[in-house]
């Protein structure tokens, strides 16, 4: 399940800088002076342990939590204090860790509620539904007809999602976040619940997003194999602060990095199935 296409070009720009932020809630501190980047087109991962401060780096990004300290910028530009649906218009795309779709609504109006963002004629406009408003709504339903088709759930898209099984939720989810058209597309335990067959399919998804949509990826996951195996660059997190950064084959050889998940046995690095 190796990837062909070429990991962290020399001279990529960067893309997400985040420069020693650090977030506290009262006495706890979630994130101890993290710094790293994120360059153009690679896949990027962070793990850790439970409480490490995975998530809460994903909220920190997307300014659903404000840092105390430290900058994080957007192609050079600092995004902090910018309200959480500006920092989405910037092409900054996320999924969660916990599903949060509309149950009672079909796959195609989950998709859909994704293209709000780039949403640009008026209410009363798209009330009488002509012109301008006709032609971009037809546009949206197009692209989310693409996203349907490249995530392989046309035989659900008119289905409520809560009849669905659990890993082609997962992929709606995926899939409306996909629908924002982001430059990043930020995945929160993209395979948490899943069996094997599930885990690979969605491990699947995930490089084609890469290698045939463009999009560089950020990726939170507990799956040390499917980490290892796809990923370019690894930064481990323990108790919210950084203590190891680099290659898949490097990180998992770190003896920081065994002794906070597993005392002093070697990660398995072995890919899923």
């Amino acid at each position: 399940m190796s990837d062909p296409s070429p990991s962290r070009e020399a001279g990529a720009r960067p893309l997400l800088q985040v420069d020693d932020i650090s977030l506290r809630f009262g006495g706890v501190t979630a994130i101890d002076s993290v710094t790293f980047e994120v360059t153009d087109g690679e896949l990027f991962a962070i793990i850790g342990p439970n409480g490490a401060g995975k998530t809460s780096i994903f909220n920190s990004i997307s300014q659903v939590y404000r840092p105390q300290s430290g900058d994080i910028r957007w192609k050079g530009t600092s995004i902090m204090g910018t309200r959480p649906d500006r920092v989405a218009r910037l092409g900054v795309a996320r999924t969660f860790q916990n599903i949060e779709l509309f149950p009672q609504m079909t796959v195609l109006d989950n998709l859909l509620t994704g293209r709000h963002i780039r949403m640009t004629g008026s209410f009363l406009a798209g009330a009488v539904w002509v012109g301008k408003a006709k032609r971009e709504e037809i546009e949206h339903r197009r692209r989310v007809e693409d996203i349907i088709d490249f995530l392989e759930i046309e035989g659900w898209r008119k289905h409520p999602v809560a009849l669905l099984p659990y890993g082609v939720q997962k992929r709606v989810e995926l899939g409306r976040a996909l629908a924002m058209d982001p430059e990043l597309l930020m995945l929160d335990e993209p395979v948490a619940g899943m069996n094997l067959e599930e885990t690979e399919d969605m491990a699947r998804f995930i490089l084609d997003i890469r290698r045939e949509l463009g999009i560089t990826l950020l990726m939170v996951e507990h799956d040390m194999g499917l980490v290892m195996d796809i990923a370019d660059r690894v930064m481990v997190l323990d108790f919210g602060q950084r203590i190891s950064e680099g290659p898949p084959a490097e990180v998992q050889r770190d003896p920081r990095v065994i002794a906070a998940y597993l005392g002093s046995t070697e990660l398995d690095g072995s890919a899923p199935g």
